[in-house]
């Protein structure tokens, strides 16, 4: 995503600035909008850690700002290569 336009203040709380575990997404639409559920996959279960809830332009933007960071990250760093999908399917 772009980055918040100068001289806009951010706040994080204390609790969110710890961030969240996730090693699996779960991703659902309907035509107003995007659910991601980020889950901390632990056999044999599984816990949602984050849920975010957006617009289907907005996940356009989010999605365009992955590509990019991850592009940089590996011009910088080398190739990612993907990580296997759990048992039972990957992002979905």
């Amino acid at each position: 995503m772009d980055e918040p336009a100068q001289g806009v203040d951010v706040k994080i709380s204390d609790e969110e600035l710890k961030g969240r575990y996730s090693n699996l997404l779960r991703v659902t639409h309907t035509r107003e909008e995007f659910i991601l559920d980020f889950i901390n996959l632990a056999p044999p279960q599984g816990i949602v850690t984050a849920r975010v809830v957006s617009s289907p332009g907005h996940v356009k933007r989010i999605i365009q700002a992955l590509q990019t960071n991850l592009a940089q990250y590996e011009k910088t760093f080398g190739p990612v290569l993907e990580a296997p999908a759990p048992p039972g399917g990957g992002v979905h």
